[in-house]
């Protein structure tokens, strides 16, 4: 069946409709552990936290709701009983729902303009902060000492993301949560949770052909050798400070003269620039007899007047030349569309990440933070999939516009379905000069 708005809730409904129900036969069973899955979903869907609150309203005044008709609630529960069901829920129950539907789009052609240096997809990884409070904790919430001694406990959550160079989409793929054992240290935790991330979902995506975009967290032995492993490549911006050893080998072989060098002059608008490469192909990654050789380029950005507008430089697992050292560079840099695209988004451009749901005493927070990106993948299939919604979209480019317009109207209007929804939204847009609209 054809990915749509309407097919897509459909598989959630599906999947939501399987989520473990941990009540015993004596508990309060009025409501489905799937209407209470649905309901948190509808409000990051529609970025409307009163969002229910509206349809409860509705329902009163009109005999109807959007909760119903939209997303297929049954009965619309309380803020306290969603939470109170959904906090047993772990969130890997929604991993192969994510899973899924980035597997359709692979598989339906609509990722083919995602595919970059040597055919590869770029998998760019980054770990964020959702939750961070001194008085709210949970078995999941990883802990840090302040200086004045208090202790703050944190959610972090490990990100992956298909990315691009000259795409304004990015792909959500299922997270991976740090765990209270991975340690205390920031780094150690990602670093563990990437691990965990990559064992359990680099054998799923091998076969599409992977390279591996990260920080200089991740430009470490272990880490590139299971990449590896899953038959895929690396990546990975490298910093001097952490790799001393990589470092004095350029260093040798520049003064030898083995280190290419590669100028070109390019134009920012009316301003010239002048992008200067350097690389050299296997160089150690560490000092170690067994230490992995990668390959090593560097990008510096300068202006007319010799003033540096940017520097950084990558280990990876491509062998680098004179052709293709531009292309690694962009695909290098698209590693920050996971801070732009993803999780700028999610946390400043109405998704609320970082907002408070519900903690819970369980699995609510990561749950919660699962299902908000699961609403951003679908944000961002439908554009591609959904003809009526992508019309929507091109009438009104700005988020913004395009979410306080669905708010209004799902608020105050009943619509039979989301062919209706986007029909009636399709016909009276909001006039606004066209412009390439936000990502979402």
């Amino acid at each position: 069946m054809p990915l749509s708005a309407a097919t897509l809730i459909e598989r959630i409904r599906g999947v939501f409709s399987t989520l473990p129900d941990t009540r015993g036969h004596s508990n309060n069973l009025n409501y489905l552990i799937q209407d209470a899955a649905l309901s948190a979903f509808s409000v990051f869907f529609s970025q409307s936290p009163s969002f229910l609150d509206s349809q409860v309203r509705m329902q009163k005044q009109l005999g109807r709701n959007n909760a119903s008709s939209l997303f297929g609630v049954h009965q619309i529960p309380s803020d306290n009983q969603i939470r109170n069901l959904l906090d047993p829920v772990p969130p890997e129950t929604l991993f192969p729902l994510m899973a899924s539907i980035s597997d359709e789009l692979y598989s339906q052609g609509y990722l083919e303009a995602f595919r970059s240096i040597n055919n590869t997809f770029l998998i760019a990884l980054d770990g964020t902060d959702f939750f961070s409070s001194e008085k709210i904790s949970c078995p999941c919430c990883s802990q840090s000492k302040l200086k004045n001694g208090q202790t703050l406990y944190r959610h972090i959550a490990v990100t992956p993301t298909l990315v691009a160079p000259g795409q304004k989409n990015v792909i959500a793929l299922a997270p991976q949560f740090v765990l209270p054992q991975d340690g205390h240290d920031k780094q150690d935790c990602e670093r563990a949770a990437a691990d965990r991330w990559l064992e359990q979902w680099g054998a799923h995506y091998s076969s599409w052909g992977i390279t591996y975009l990260g920080d200089d967290l991740y430009c470490h032995q272990p880490y590139c050798q299971r990449v590896l492993s899953q038959h895929a490549h690396f990546l990975l911006t490298c910093k001097p400070d952490s790799h001393a050893t990589l470092y004095e080998w350029v260093a040798d072989l520049a003064r030898n003269g083995e280190v290419t060098r590669v100028v070109r002059p390019r134009r920012i608008g009316k301003k010239q620039v002048t992008d200067t490469y350097r690389f050299v192909n296997q160089v150690p990654l560490r000092n170690s007899d067994d230490a992995l050789m990668v390959n090593w380029f560097e990008l510096v950005t300068t202006a007319q007047d010799g003033t540096v507008l940017f520097n950084n430089a990558w280990a990876t697992s491509h062998r680098v030349t004179i052709e293709n050292v531009a292309s690694f560079a962009a695909a290098g840099r698209a590693r920050w569309k996971i801070e732009n695209e993803n999780n700028n988004t999610l946390k400043t451009k109405g998704y609320h990440f970082e907002h408070n749901f519900g903690h819970g005493k369980q699995c609510l927070a990561n749950l919660f933070a699962t299902m908000i990106l699961l609403a951003f993948l679908v944000h961002t299939t439908l554009e591609w999939v959904d003809a009526p919604y992508r019309a929507v979209r091109n009438a009104l480019p700005s988020r913004r516009t395009f979410f306080e317009h669905l708010r209004a109207l799902i608020h105050y209007l009943p619509f039979d379905d989301w062919n209706h929804l986007m029909r009636f939204m399709g016909k009276n847009p909001d006039p606004e000069p066209h412009k390439p609209h936000d990502t979402g």
